[in-house]
Parts: C-alpha cells; structure tokens; sequence
C-alpha cells in the first residue's frame, strides 16, 4: 500500500512537471519578447503553441484526473482490498500518466487517447477490487 500512496504523490507532481515543460521554451526570455508572463499566466498560457501548448494540456488533463484516482487508492485501501493489486493498479496508472504525456508531447493523438482509456481503466479497477 505505501508505493499506491507514493504513486498518489507522483501523480499530483505530474501537472507541475508538465507546467515546467510548457514555460521551459520561454525561460531567460524577456516577457516582451515571448517569455513567461507572472503577471497575466493564464492569458500567457492560452497563447502557447506547439509542444508547449500540448505540455499545457497535458497539465490541465493531469489535474482532472487526480480525484478519481486518489479517491480509487484511497477507498480500495479503506475497504481492504489486495494491497499488491491496489499496489499494481495504481503503478499501471503513473505508467498511462507518463506514456499519456509522452505522446501528447509528441502529438500522438490516437496513443494518448488509448493512454487516457487505459488510466481510466486502472482507476475503475481501483474501485472494483474496493468491492
């Protein structure tokens, strides 16, 4: 059960490392000549193209995908279930997690979307063997 709770924790880090990767083309760079803006991220952000805006995608993905997962983990774990098949379940997710960004970076898109299936299927999973 601890490495489900650790997987827990690299699934939250996961959307950070996804948010350097999008802001990584613009560091060092003055704000008037592209570089990241603190002071409007969000208007930044939403003007990204390329690899950058797809590592900004895969951010906000990432986000929307941790309450069904950490809530899997946590009730397969609250119910008694296999701590190795909870242990498993939650391994296969970060693996869909880390391929699902994978691919989105490399504008894979049909990769990614069977990625996506296939964390979800590891989070359903989760609260199949909560029973």
């Amino acid at each position: 059960m601890r490495l489900a709770y650790s997987c827990v924790l690299i699934a939250c880090l996961l959307p950070w490392i996804c948010a350097l990767i999008a802001k990584s083309g613009s560091f060092g760079k003055p704000r008037r000549n592209g570089g990241f803006d603190n002071h409007n991220p969000r208007q930044w952000l939403a003007g990204l193209q390329g690899w950058q805006a797809r590592a900004h995608a895969a951010q906000q993905n990432g986000f929307e995908a941790l309450p069904l997962f950490i809530a899997g983990v946590l009730l397969a774990g609250q119910a008694g279930a296999d701590a190795v098949m909870i242990d498993r379940l939650a391994l296969a997710f970060i693996a869909c997690r880390l391929g699902y960004i994978g691919a989105y970076l490399a504008d894979l898109a049909s990769v990614r979307s069977g990625f996506w299936f296939a964390g979800v299927a590891c989070c359903i999973g989760l609260f199949v063997v909560a029973g």
